[in-house]
């Protein structure tokens, strides 16, 4: 490959701190291609437990609540009736929302504690994102009394219903109609639920007492609706490097794989062409297999598109993603196979039954959806099912000289990653190491490439900051964070501001926004938090798949001339 071995990972954190910009980027994102810096074993083995013992093993348990249900013995005789279905909608939304799903644990960047969620809902002062800041009552960026209430009655409903035999509609149409309300008081909550899909089927759950399957067709959309945008969202120059870099963190891919996945490793991380037959045969399985389902009505092919649904969805979960949505494959894995397979002579006509019912999910499944893929700055990425296609919104914070240190005056549950990190672990290198490591997430993917633009525009001297990627800020300040940028822009630095109060200069913050479907650029914007909106641009896709991870050339040139006439 041309690269000597002294060049090659592990570097010492002398040569990091010591290394100008552009370098420092290098080295830390062949760090990543090579794995120096991986989770240990245990990691992956704690999320299978987790998975097994409190998301399975939750869903058993208020099963057995059930007269037949609940045995792992004789699964097969009740998991996939229609009350198992439900309970497993019911309790994935509960348990996503207490934070022990998605942004989960290491891979989130979450250590002591493992997790935000209910250690930030039910805690008074917390900073929140109001659908509305000035309303009363349900406005304001700090939680009250009032919202820590709401959190705690909508688990008292949630585990009210979880523990009935039978899910009737009077379990549900209080969580029905309360999740909106905490919503409107804290966006983050209702996004944590996933929202856009447990909500969306919790309606249509509600709708089970009427005569008729309504209430299957409904959820039947619900699921077809989330593999059909997911695809679309996935057209796009952004999946292959998805599928590389996921390839490339996977603790199952061997070392000569990862080198392919590349078209000169490693000087060219650009993706090869087998990381984009790879991505580009995701997308056609994701597109096929739902038609399949949707036509077959339980005949010849139910069976094979069945299998290909569990093989996808196994292929994503098995390789351990960031953000860690395991549980949620899990569910669509389970919810496939209960409605196509159990339920699959149901046509998804039968919607007709219940036109409200059918109004909401155009709206849900349709409409948003749409227009969050043709204007993705005014819907958020979940909402508009635009599951990891690397095409996310996304922001950098960087904050001058050990001025973070200013974020420890807010109210919250989870410190800051150093502080996590300086608990676990003994040697202060390695923690330097781990918060110099954060950059190559973001830099591998196509998305990061705009930075080249962005970043010599934000800071005089970049060398003076501390890079922190807005998933660890609304981690820490929002006690939840999946990959939505949205949280993490304007409104929630306006709500730090105001706690922490920094200087002019003192934090600046770069944030991208997603590329619209059919569109050719990433527009970003520079934002002090003292100053507001600096200045505005956009990074032209067709440049952006030019450049390497790290800064080189003329965007390297860009950080030399950084305060060094």
């Amino acid at each position: 490959m041309g690269t000597a071995a002294a060049d090659l990972p592990p570097y010492d954190m002398d040569r990091l701190r010591a290394a100008p910009f552009p370098e420092r980027m290098r080295l830390i994102c062949w760090t990543w291609l090579f794995q120096v810096t991986a989770p240990p074993a245990v990691v992956y083995l704690g999320y299978v437990l987790k998975i097994a013992f409190f998301y399975v093993g939750g869903w058993m348990f208020f099963c057995s609540f059930s007269p037949g249900m609940g045995s792992p013995f004789d699964l097969s005789a009740w998991a996939f009736e229609p009350t198992a279905f439900k309970k497993a909608i019911l309790w994935s939304l509960a348990y996503e929302g207490l934070g022990l799903g998605c942004s989960t644990g290491p891979l989130t960047g979450r250590f002591l504690p493992p997790i935000g969620g209910v250690l930030h809902f039910l805690r008074p002062g917390t900073t929140k994102l109001a659908v509305f800041p000035g309303a009363p009552i349900l406005g304001g960026t700090r939680r009250t009394w009032i919202d820590v209430g709401l959190y705690a009655l909508l688990y008292v409903l949630l585990f009210r219903a979880l523990v009935a035999p039978e899910l009737t509609p009077d379990l549900l149409l209080p969580v029905v109609v309360l999740l909106p309300v905490l919503g409107i008081s804290d966006k983050t909550i209702f996004l944590s639920t996933r929202g856009e899909h447990y909500y969306t089927a919790l309606v249509c759950l509600a709708w089970a007492a009427a005569p008729g399957d309504a209430w299957v067709a409904g959820c039947k959309m619900v699921w077809v609706a989330i593999w059909f945008w997911a695809a679309t969202s996935k057209l796009n120059r952004h999946f292959p490097y998805v599928v590389a870099v996921m390839l490339t963190n996977s603790p199952f891919v061997p070392d000569w794989l990862r080198g392919k996945l590349f078209r000169r490793h490693p000087d060219d991380l650009r993706p090869s062409v087998l990381a984009s037959s790879i991505a580009h045969f995701g997308t056609v399985v994701e597109y096929t297999f739902p038609m399949i389902l949707l036509a077959s009505g339980g005949g010849p092919l139910t069976m094979p598109a069945l299998v290909a649904m569990f093989a996808f969805h196994s292929f994503i979960a098995g390789n351990f993603p960031m953000g860690m949505p395991v549980e949620w494959n899990v569910m669509m894995v389970y919810g496939g196979f209960v409605l196509f397979g159990q339920f699959a002579a149901i046509p998804i006509a039968a919607i007709l039954e219940a036109p409200w019912l059918l109004a909401f999910l155009i709206t849900m499944l349709v409409a948003i959806p749409l227009y969050g893929n043709l204007v993705p700055s005014r819907v958020s990425f979940l909402m508009a099912m635009r599951y990891y296609a690397g095409n996310w919104a996304y922001s950098v914070w960087l904050f001058r000289a050990d001025s973070a240190r200013k974020l420890d005056r807010l109210v919250k549950a989870v410190p800051l990653l150093r502080d996590q990190l300086a608990r676990i672990l003994d040697d202060p290198q390695a923690v330097d190491m781990a918060i110099a490591m954060q950059p190559s997430f973001r830099l591998m993917h196509l998305q990061g490439r705009a930075l080249h633009d962005a970043l010599p525009r934000a800071v005089d001297d970049i060398d003076e900051y501390e890079w922190m990627d807005g998933e660890m800020v609304a981690g820490l300040s929002l006690g939840w964070n999946f990959g939505d940028g949205h949280l993490h822009g304007v409104q929630l630095l306006e709500a730090i501001q105001s706690q922490c109060g920094f200087d002019e200069g003192e934090l600046r913050v770069v944030m991208v926004e997603s590329q619209p479907l059919g569109g050719s650029a990433m527009a970003w914007k520079i934002v002090d938090a003292a100053g507001g909106v600096l200045e505005t641009g956009e990074s032209l896709i067709a440049e952006m798949v030019t450049r390497q991870p790290w800064p080189s050339g003329p965007e390297a040139a860009a950080f030399a001339d950084q305060n060094h006439p």
